[in-house]
């Protein structure tokens, strides 16, 4: 059964930059795509970024795109999420899933992702 263990959050200033990490265990990651979310308070959970199995797709969302880096190591079971550029409204709770079926790319829904993190905050604040 794979269990998922976000790190790297804290508090940074605005411009700063935060690099998440999504570690997974008890299961190899390289069957799973990966997405990343955030939920700040009263806000419905929402896609950031997301990549494929084998990492050849990646996804943004439009208020990160360009700001946002996600990359996977598959021979560390790990995925991460580097933050440039941040804002206040970058502010919430960050958390990861995973995707078990077969398929090419990744989505930014929460639909396909059963299996979550714990999550990590991240705050941007001067």
């Amino acid at each position: 059964q794979l269990t998922l263990a976000e790190s790297g959050g804290g508090l940074v200033q605005p411009g700063g930059s935060l690099r998440l990490s999504c570690a997974a265990s008890g299961d190899t990651l390289v069957d799973y795509a990966i997405g990343w979310f955030r939920q700040a308070p009263g806000k419905e959970r929402e896609g950031v970024s997301c990549i494929s199995d084998r990492g050849s797709i990646t996804n943004y969302s439009d208020s990160v795109k360009g700001r946002f880096i996600v990359a996977r190591d598959n021979a560390k079971s790990t995925v991460y999420l580097q933050m440039n550029m941040l804002t206040p409204d970058d502010t919430a709770d960050y958390f990861c899933g995973a995707d078990w079926r077969p398929r090419p790319d990744c989505s930014l829904t929460k639909g396909p992702y059963e299996i979550w993190g714990q999550g990590t905050q991240v705050t941007v604040s001067s």
